[in-house]
């Protein structure tokens, strides 16, 4: 929303104060020229052109138009005049991330370790031990990711009626019971039975994680929280490659198979972590106090200033209190909403071509004569280089003020590298092959910038919250589609698919390139209107519009 913040009193010392917060950067105008001089202050304080200045108080709208209601958790530390020091944010915010971001990313480990540990097994020979075959595989990860996209919404409604804290954990304790009980896998039947459960209790894990994330941070901090969220998710990856190279070794064990030991002692080890995070998540920032941790984590005064940082960057954010649920009316809106689909279509289509390679990476290098112990060590180097443009592509996101021209840089990557591999001849040498598919995996994953884009254009918490279930749903879309494209008759270098992922990577480019013309219309289409109005005309509008979210005249859609 683009309603600022009160502003300090006339006795404040402008130079010692971070408030009155700026307009939102969802809401901010293309430039300071398309708002009320009032509002050029606060324009330019945020995008650091000067600091505001105390005397617009006179002009700037009034708070009550966003105080946060009753039922709101945290309203009791909601103080519009609140004003504090950049030091203390900076301080605040380090120990928001070690508290809140850190812990965040180990259960991301957690689930990524029991999601991604089914291609270490392919390297110890899993689908020859339980006579299966690659079709049998592809169907088999077809019923998870389909079952994980079903479970995405319904995971999110439960994560808003009974609180964040309190789903994720149980949702990290159900899934890892199935990833141990896959040491009873013996044919087919088990084989898709554990990967539907896994896929029911695992969906909508990630949409509840970042639901939990944004009580905590702005839209601004939250983007670059989520690329360490997907470095999590590469470090896991590294790290389930060196257990696996060990674990496997177990191999004859106890008359068990490696992949066996390692589905049962990864499960073991995130089925403790989320007993631990059952006791350790807290339902907001103004609710660590428990009886075993009877001080909680801030003080009064760091209570204020996390509650007002995050209200005055997005003031929906107090519009649901953090136990309450969304009617269906919430969802056919969130549904039906035109605006975000460009985002969900970018999600389906920019993910097939990196998700078809990482699920036949171990199983290419099998294919290319590399040992066991090998190939779980030779998909490290992918993972280094997933990390490195991932962060790459967040930080010069956030640094330019720019998303979907940085998103544009994943589809590029995997349409130079495809071509690549669709001409390379099939006598070329191993290692060249493996370098190819190194770099394909190894690609600048647009994904982080893509799920803030999506937080933020939703434009309040009800569109927000089933967004962000739905633009995960198309994610895993992806994933499913991904499992169909190579198929057994193109083995084993997968000429015709590969053609087709470059196809689809060509695709990807041009609806990022749409994404982005289409929002610099919606914008031009709400400024016309909105920078005609004169002062009163826009406080009115205020005052009595029923529109919401993204449809709000005052919001601006970020690309």
């Amino acid at each position: 929303m683009a309603i600022p913040a009160p502003p300090v009193s006339a006795t404040s010392q402008v130079n010692e104060v971070i408030t009155p917060a700026p307009p939102s950067k969802s809401t901010a105008p293309s430039s300071p020229d398309s708002y009320d001089d009032k509002t050029n202050d606060l324009y330019n304080y945020q995008y650091g052109s000067s600091s505001p200045s105390a005397n617009s108080s006179d002009d700037e709208l009034d708070a009550k138009w966003y105080e946060p209601p009753d039922s709101y958790e945290s309203k009791h530390r909601w103080d519009p005049r609140a004003s504090w020091t950049p030091e203390e944010e900076n301080k605040l915010r380090r120990r928001l991330d070690l508290k809140v971001a850190f812990v965040a990313c180990i259960c991301f480990a957690a689930l990524q370790l029991d999601r991604g540990n089914i291609s270490n097994a392919l390297s110890d020979n899993m689908l020859a031990d339980i006579g299966l075959t690659t079709k049998h595989y592809n169907y088999g990860m077809t019923i998870f990711y389909l079952c994980f996209l079903s479970a995405e919404l319904p995971s999110q409604m439960i994560s808003k009626k009974v609180g964040s804290d309190i789903w994720i954990p149980i949702q990290m304790m159900l899934w890892s019971v199935v990833a141990i009980s896959q040491v009873g896998i013996n044919g087919k039947s088990s084989f898709y039975a554990t990967r539907a459960l896994l896929g029911l209790l695992e969906g909508g894990f990630i949409a509840d994680t970042i639901l939990y994330l944004s009580y905590y941070y702005t839209a601004a901090e939250l983007t670059l929280r989520l690329s360490f969220f997907w470095i999590s998710y590469t470090a896991t990856n590294v790290i389930g490659a060196l257990l696996a190279a060990g674990l496997l070794r177990l191999r004859g064990h106890g008359s068990m198979e490696g992949w066996r030991w390692l589905f049962m002692l990864e499960g073991i080890v995130t089925f403790l972590i989320g007993v631990w995070a059952f006791f350790y998540l807290p339902a907001s920032p103004t609710q660590t106090r428990k009886w075993w941790r009877p001080k909680g984590w801030f003080t009064e005064r760091e209570e204020i200033i996390i509650v007002n940082k995050v209200l005055r960057d997005d003031p929906t954010k107090s519009s649901m209190h953090n136990r309450e649920g969304l009617s269906l009316v919430d969802l056919w809106r969130s549904l039906t909403d035109f605006d975000m689909w460009p985002l969900y279509l970018i999600g389906l289509v920019a993910f097939i071509t990196p998700s078809t390679v990482q699920a036949y990476f171990t199983l290419a290098l099998k294919n290319l004569k590399y040992t066991t112990l090998q190939t779980n060590l030779l998909t490290i180097p992918s993972w280094i280089l997933f990390a490195i443009g991932n962060f790459t592509c967040a930080y010069f996101s956030k640094k330019f003020n720019s998303r979907l021209l940085f998103i544009l840089v994943q589809p590029i990557w995997h349409l130079v590298f495809m071509i690549v591999l669709v001409v390379l001849p099939d006598t070329t040498n191993r290692w060249s092959k493996y370098v190819i598919l190194t770099l394909v995996q190894g690609y600048p994953y647009c994904h982080p910038i893509l799920v803030s884009m999506n937080s933020m254009n939703a434009g309040s918490v009800r569109t927000r919250t089933v967004a962000s279930s739905v633009y995960n749903m198309f994610v895993q879309a992806a994933s499913l589609i991904a499992s169909n494209v190579y198929q057994p008759s193109d083995a084993p270098y997968y000429h015709k698919g590969n053609k087709v992922l470059a196809g689809l990577s060509a695709a990807s480019i041009a609806l990022v390139l749409f994404a982005k013309l289409w929002y610099i219309y919606r914008n031009k289409q709400k400024s016309k209107i909105w920078d005609s109005w004169t002062v009163s005309e826009k406080e009115e509008y205020l005052r009595t519009t029923s529109d919401k979210g993204n449809k709000r005249l005052d919001f601006r859609f970020l690309h």
